[in-house]
């Protein structure tokens, strides 16, 4: 092949992704509510890309495809509607409301550094490729969707705020719910014991000390439980002390650490019974059992956890009226992109056979 040809080839493939990048910019549609904001064709492949990693799919339809554009005009009305009304929140709680998300991933308070530590650790990725293959986008983009997504929210239940508080569980549904659930609502054995942890940290003889101290205090009743976590709060304490509610659960032993042979020991001891010092591969700890709990259905009127104060009615309809107040969202959503969706506000670009001939093929 001579330099010539390999010349016209490279022409060529310049020629084409010219006019695929043409093509992606291709507008759709525009959103003129309060300002006018254009949908472009790489916009839709974007946000079905991101549904394409929430939803395991591969590929949509083009009717599929037409229902995702539907979505971006609804909540790019939305969102100029809710500028239009003065609605906005700050860089600063944008950023909150990510570490927030992130926060609730992990099940505890982290930093987006910690985050990405972790992130390191566990797929040996960076935040943005994590990001961009959990839900086809990047950090930034996510940021940006959050806060979207959390602005939209807060206006559609703004605008429908009466609606919403007319959602609450009745009596008959809570009721209803307990029924059809009971089984649900068994109580396993239930245990009360007093954890004392000493970490071993660097100096694993000055830990066991400290443990075996400790453990003489308690079981000489030299020091009462609410003494010792006060005593836990102190600078280089050395130890953590605190209640924990264990149930008779093959699950509960493991979380231990424990097999559940083990375990069933545990509930064999009685109140006030202090355990003998067991030493782990990072720590001492012994325990003290303070209350034991039989097992039992629970009744409407019990609490949904030993010594809490939420009873099984409460709880039942704090769930349920979550439930329809989210299925009350999703109308009041749809209610509101109903009343949006005028021809003052937004106006189709791409319509019919034309529409479709850019939706296929990819």
């Amino acid at each position: 092949m001579n330099k010539r040809i390999i010349t016209l080839f490279a022409m060529i493939a310049v020629t084409v992704a010219s006019l695929a990048a043409q093509t992606n910019l291709q507008p759709l549609a525009t959103v003129k509510l309060n300002k006018a904001e254009t949908i472009t064709l790489k916009q839709l492949k974007d946000r079905c890309e991101v549904y394409k990693k929430q939803t395991g799919m591969t590929s949509f339809s083009i009717d599929q495809k037409k229902e995702i554009l539907d979505s971006l005009i609804n909540e790019k009305l939305i969102l100029q509607a809710a500028a239009k009304a003065g609605m906005v929140i700050t860089d600063t709680q944008a950023y909150e409301l990510y570490i927030q998300t992130l926060s609730s991933q992990v099940g505890q308070n982290v930093t987006e550094s910690d985050f990405a530590q972790l992130v390191k650790q566990q797929y040996n990725m960076s935040l943005d490729d994590f990001f961009k293959a959990q839900l086809g986008m990047t950090g930034e983009e996510y940021k940006v969707f959050l806060k979207n997504q959390y602005i939209a929210q807060q206006y559609v239940m703004k605008v429908k705020e009466s609606g919403f508080l007319a959602v609450a569980a009745t009596d008959e549904e809570i009721r209803a719910y307990y029924e059809m659930n009971k089984q649900s609502f068994y109580q396993n054995d239930i245990l009360k014991a007093f954890f004392v942890i000493v970490s071993k940290g660097t100096d694993a003889a000055a830990a066991k000390k400290l443990a075996e101290s400790l453990y003489n205090d308690v079981n000489a009743k030299k020091v009462t439980f609410d003494e010792l976590k006060v005593k836990m709060s102190e600078p280089n304490s050395g130890f953590q002390a605190g209640d924990m509610f264990i149930g008779k659960t093959s699950q509960a032993a493991s979380q231990l650490g424990i097999s559940y042979q083990d375990l069933m020991k545990i509930f064999t001891r009685s109140i006030g019974n202090v355990s003998e010092i067991k030493e782990t591969s990072t720590d001492f700890q012994f325990n003290v059992i303070r209350a034991q709990y039989p097992a039992k259905l629970l009744e409407l009127s019990d609490v949904v956890q030993p010594e809490s104060t939420t009873t099984v009615y409460e709880y039942i309809r704090s769930y349920v009226s979550q439930q329809k107040m989210s299925e009350y969202f999703n109308q009041a959503t749809q209610e509101l992109c109903n009343e949006l969706r005028t021809s003052n506000n937004y106006q189709m670009m791409k319509t019919g056979s034309a529409l479709d001939s850019l939706l296929e093929g990819w």
